[in-house]
């Protein structure tokens, strides 16, 4: 198979009501651990990197990776750039293969966003590429990004309507109230802005920050048109938190290929879960 762009598998999500997970990936392993299941339950999904992430790989080995996955397991891969912001950042990954980006320009303002956005849509189309954009911004960290709550702003559904005609973008990630990173209290979606938004226009929408929000909400955001739903630092938890208890429990251990399995087990059933979540098993 090969690495695709985005677009195609997130109409289909949202002709047939289900949301395609993006799993944030670091490295081999968590990368194993993402393709391997959704493998085994039939599932697209769409792995996603952060500036930093690519950075610390190394983007042609995550590309290369990819595409060994790829073939592997006879399935499509989407390798998406996640809250990117620079034109050539952007320009040069899609010349080693990425398919699918998002260029976050939401801090800056409107109209200054659409320009941002619509110069990389016009670059990024000619080689078909799915471009993502967000309107809104979320409070929280993501990689080196961090907005506070009080400059977190939901989205304005006319605006976006008239941002989706500006600018031609493929996919819209819009903020409802979710937030990047951990939450300090269950948060309080906005349903009925995201219900207003999906009967507004007529692309994919995407929920960022879908970590540490209840599952029945996640399905409820999916019921009202999301189609892609993010998730990054329940992953890295459940990872991590199995390393280090396995290191506490065994401290004389030094083998990689011993102490990284029960990490890449903690973070196989969160996958597992987020694709039961998302109802994209058997989807692929």
């Amino acid at each position: 198979m090969s690495i695709i762009s985005s677009h195609n598998m997130l109409k289909k999500a949202q002709t047939e009501h289900y949301a395609v997970p993006a799993f944030n990936i670091h490295n081999l392993e968590t990368m194993q651990v993402v393709v391997e299941t959704v493998a085994e339950l039939q599932s697209p999904v769409i792995l996603a990197g952060t500036p930093g992430t690519y950075s610390y790989a190394g983007t042609e080995n995550i590309i290369a990776i990819a595409d060994e996955l790829s073939k592997k397991y006879n399935i499509p891969l989407a390798v998406h750039l996640d809250h990117h912001e620079q034109f050539d950042d952007i320009a040069y990954k899609i010349s080693t293969g990425v398919r699918s980006v998002m260029i976050d320009g939401s801090h800056f303002p409107f109209e200054e966003n659409i320009a941002i956005v619509k110069h990389v849509v016009n670059y990024a189309h000619r080689y078909d590429v799915s471009v993502e954009a967000e309107l809104g911004r979320l409070g929280g960290v993501e990689d080196d990004l961090v907005v506070d709550a009080k400059d977190a702003l939901y989205t304005n559904p006319n605006q976006a309507v008239e941002f989706i005609e500006k600018t031609g973008i493929d996919s819209l990630a819009i903020a409802i109230g979710t937030a990047h990173g951990l939450y300090k209290s269950e948060p309080k979606l906005d349903f009925e802005r995201l219900s207003e938004i999906r009967s507004m226009v007529d692309i994919p929408l995407v929920l960022h920050g879908a970590s540490g929000v209840p599952e029945k909400d996640v399905r409820e955001c999916i019921r009202r048109g999301i189609c892609k739903v993010n998730v990054a630092t329940e992953l890295k938890i459940a990872f991590s938190d199995a390393l280090k208890q396995y290191l506490i429990e065994h401290p004389d251990a030094n083998d990689p290929r011993h102490y990284m399995k029960p990490a890449k087990a903690a973070m196989k059933d969160i996958v597992k879960k987020i694709i039961a979540t998302c109802g994209c098993a058997g989807k692929l």
